[in-house]
């Protein structure tokens, strides 16, 4: 092939390949392209209405309720008024006792005989006082030995009553009525004055014991609504501490505990305190609201009209259950909007389609 028909092929190759690249830098946008972008598929909803709340979740253990205006403690350790060796324990762990309750005997054997003793004198001291009684408004004895009889039979009554109570002691007795969680004593042992011989719990006066940061306890008070642990169990703020624990930020609160409940002392628990309720408010699912910030108080929903989409500025509220609070001037229950993955859709209004 000679040069010049050479030429002539590369010529037009390069004209081809020119018309080619000005065709489709200059050629318009498909009709099929536009319509997609400006008919998106959206997810529908509508706007309802909802009772929200607000919860605050704390941690802690189950405890005895403590002591109260006009109320003992619902737990107590009983100890030994005395010295002396355990003779009898009259009560076992998980015994149900009530108030008075005689739980140990300490041997009384000592103090049975001095008691006998005490009687004894008692006997004859009112016996003396009686001579001298009779005896004194016929002048057959002294106003002197009068007196000396009578302090004779006051000092035995004294004696007798001192003897009782020596004995009494030896029987220890429960303080409250209550369930006994531990025996720390056996037959034979030695005891102390003062010494812990056993526990007894109320547990029907429990409580859960928790700690609140300082900044949400602010909005706690008696009276409020709780849920324990995991949800099924519902309790009432009885206690909220009004001194904040320098270590941990955190103020104490207490949590009453249904009798039935099953807890018991020492369990560890999680709260949520109902801190706040907004009954039939407007709510919409939480994919549905696009947030200025992250957990903000601001944002924006889309509103779908016919097959029109377009943005809704709205105040943000209470959230819970996949539901978001949203406020807006002429927004109301049952309107339309894309449900889902709102972020999607351009701030300029939108032609939509609904999908399934």
């Amino acid at each position: 092939m000679s040069k010049p028909r050479t030429g002539v092929w590369i010529a037009v190759v390069v004209v081809v390949v020119l018309a080619v690249v000005l065709y489709a830098v200059l050629k318009p946008k498909g009709g099929g392209e536009e319509e997609t972008a400006a008919n998106m598929a959206v997810h529908a909803g509508t706007v309802t209405k909802a009772t929200l709340h607000r919860f605050i979740t704390a941690y802690g253990a189950v405890m005895p309720e403590p002591a109260a205006p006009g109320r003992v403690p619902a737990d107590a350790e009983v100890a030994s008024p005395v010295a002396g060796i355990v003779a009898h324990i009259d009560c076992v762990e998980g015994q149900r006792v009530t108030k008075g309750a005689v739980l140990f005997r300490l041997d009384s054997r000592v103090a049975e005989v001095a008691l006998d003793k005490a009687r004894k004198a008692l006997v004859y001291a009112e016996t003396s006082f009686d001579r001298q009684n009779k005896l004194l408004p016929v002048e057959g004895t002294s106003k002197k030995a009068y007196d000396e009889a009578k302090q004779q039979l006051n000092a035995a009554q004294a004696d007798v009553a001192a003897a009782e109570t020596d004995l009494a002691l030896l029987h220890i007795q429960a303080p409250l009525d209550g369930t006994i969680v531990q025996v720390n004593s056996e037959p034979g042992e030695a005891v102390e004055l003062n010494t812990i011989m056993a526990k007894i719990v109320d547990l029907g006066r429990l409580v859960a014991a928790v700690n609140v940061p300082s900044g949400e306890a602010v909005s706690l008070k008696t009276g409020q609504a709780a849920l324990l642990d995991t949800g099924t169990v519902s309790g009432v703020v009885v206690y909220v501490g009004s001194q904040v624990d320098d270590k941990t930020g955190t103020v104490p609160v207490r949590v009453s505990i249904p009798t039935s409940a099953g807890f018991h002392p020492g369990q560890f628990l999680s709260v949520r305190i109902m801190s706040e309720q907004h009954k039939d408010c407007l709510a919409v699912p939480e994919k549905a609201v696009v947030a200025d910030t992250v957990g903000g108080s601001t944002g924006w929903i889309v509103l779908v009209e016919g097959d029109k989409a377009m943005r809704q500025l709205v105040t943000i509220g209470l959230r819970e259950g996949g539901l978001v609070e949203v406020a807006a001037d002429g927004l109301k229950e049952g309107q339309s909007i894309v449900s889902d993955d709102a972020y999607g859709v351009p701030a300029e209004p939108t032609t939509v389609h609904i999908i399934k």
